[in-house]
């Protein structure tokens, strides 16, 4: 089972209870879902994008239970991140954590 990691607010992911799939605005606007390889590239990307965000969660990803195309592809840095070419499959979602954020200023992952 390989996982990647899927950043959301609480707020997005209470509205999709119950739904099967997720479609964030980045799937219309861009035309795929970003994710994050591992957890450690996700809490760069919180860092980067969400810093102080106190309502951030991140989706465990089964990608062998995703329907939707799965591509890795490089970012303008030139990291490589994964992209979901589709709805996320709520199924394919093992597990949610809470983003939260230490004494320091960096982020980590715990169990909801």
């Amino acid at each position: 089972m390989a996982i990647i990691f899927h950043l959301i607010t609480e707020q997005d992911w209470e509205s999709v209870s119950g739904a099967q799939h997720w479609r964030p605005p980045s799937l219309a606007d861009e035309g795929f879902i970003h994710c994050s390889a591992d957890e450690e590239q996700a809490m760069r990307v919180v860092a980067r994008l969400y810093p102080n965000r106190a309502d951030m969660l991140a989706l465990e990803v089964d990608t062998e239970k995703l329907n939707s195309p799965l591509v890795s592809e490089a970012s303008r840095s030139g990291e490589i991140y994964p992209h979901i070419y589709g709805p996320l499959d709520l199924s394919a979602v093992v597990k949610v954590r809470r983003v939260d954020q230490d004494g320091d200023g960096g982020y980590f992952l715990t169990d909801l």
